[in-house]
C-alpha cells in the first residue's frame, strides 16, 4: 500500500506491505531513492512488513518546505505506522539517522543493518578528491557534472540504468533540497553505547573514504559483525540482491 505520510512541515511518500510479520524500515542511501529496495522486495515479502519511504525531495517526496531533520522523518514514519519497534536497514547516509534513533530510543530499534553507512560526525577527509569536486559541482549547479561523479564514485561495477536512474534521482533531490536538510545528533562518539545488534555490510569495490568509514564504525560499536560482498561497490541492493537479503534475514530474523 502506498500512502503519504504527515512529517513535520510536510510530508513524504511511503509504501507499507502490511501483514504481521516483524517491521523491517528500508532506508535508502543519500545517492539514491527508494526504488533502490526494489530488487529485495520480492525476497523479502511475506516475511516481514516491509515499510520504505523517499526522503524530502527524493524520488516520489516532494521537496521540503522547512529545515528538516531525517531522525524526525524517521520517528514520524515510525509512529504514524504505529510501530513501537522495528528492524531498520540504513544505507549509507541514512547509517547516521539510523544509528541516532538506536541511541536516543533503543527500545525501538530491535536490531540494526547498516550498508555501507556513513555518519555526519565522522571526521571524514576533506583532502579527499571527491569532497571537493562535489562542492565545486553542486556550487556550479553542473548536474550532468555530479551525475558523472556519482557514477564514477559510487558505481564501480558499471553505470549500467539501474545505477543511472539512482545516481540521477539523487542529483535531482540534492537542489530539490538545498539547505533545509539539518544535522542530526552526534553519534560517532557514542557508538560504543549501541545495544541493538548490529551487523554491517559492506562492497569491496565501495569507495575507499567509505570502506574506512564504515571500519571505524563496525569497530566501536559492541558485537558488530562486517560482511565485505565481493563484486560489489556502494549500490549493494543493486549489485547483490540475493546476498544482502540472506544477511537481513538472519540479522532481523
Amino acid at each position: 500500500m502506498e500512502l503519504t505520510i504527515p512529517v513535520p512541515a510536510g510530508e513524504i511518500w511511503a509504501e507499507d506491505t502490511g501483514g504481521d510479520g516483524t517491521p523491517l524500515v528500508l532506508m535508502h542511501p543519500g545517492w539514491g531513492d527508494s526504488a533502490i529496495w526494489d530488487p529485495l522486495i520480492g525476497r523479502l515479502a511475506g516475511r516481514y512488513r516491509l515499510i520504505r519511504y523517499d526522503a524530502r525531495g527524493y524520488g516520489r517526496s516532494p521537496a521540503p518546505a522547512a529545515p528538516f531533520t531525517q531522525l524526525a522523518d524517521l520517528t514520524a514514519v515510525l509512529d504514524h505506522l504505529g510501530l513501537d519497534r522495528a528492524a531498520l536497514v540504513a544505507h549509507s547516509g541514512n547509517g547516521g539517522p539510523a544509528l541516532a534513533l538506536a541511541l536516543e530510543r533503543p527500545e525501538r530499534v530491535s536490531s540494526l543493518t547498516l550498508i555501507a553507512p556513513g555518519v555526519e560526525d565522522y571526521p571524514w577527509p576533506q583532502d579527499d578528491p571527491y569532497v571537493a569536486e562535489f562542492g565545486r559541482l553542486f556550487g556550479a549547479g553542473d548536474r550532468e557534472g555530479l551525475v558523472a561523479l556519482g557514477l564514477r564514485t559510487w558505481a564501480a561495477a558499471g553505470a549500467d540504468p539501474a545505477a543511472q536512474a539512482q545516481i540521477r534521482s539523487a542529483v535531482a533531490a540534492f537542489f530539490a533540497m538545498g539547505d533545509r536538510m539539518r544535522p542530526e545528533p552526534p553519534v560517532y562518539g557514542r557508538l560504543g553505547e549501541i545495544k541493538s545488534p548490529a551487523v554491517l555490510v559492506i562492497g569491496d569495490l565501495d569507495y575507499p573514504m567509505v570502506r574506512e568509514c564504515g571500519e571505524r564504525i563496525a569497530e566501536a560499536i559492541p558485537g558488530c559483525r562486517v560482511i565485505v560482498v565481493p563484486g560489489a561497490d556502494h549500490l549493494l541492493p543493486l549489485r547483490a540482491p540475493d546476498a544482502l537479503a540472506d544477511i537481513i534475514r538472519a540479522q532481523a530474523g
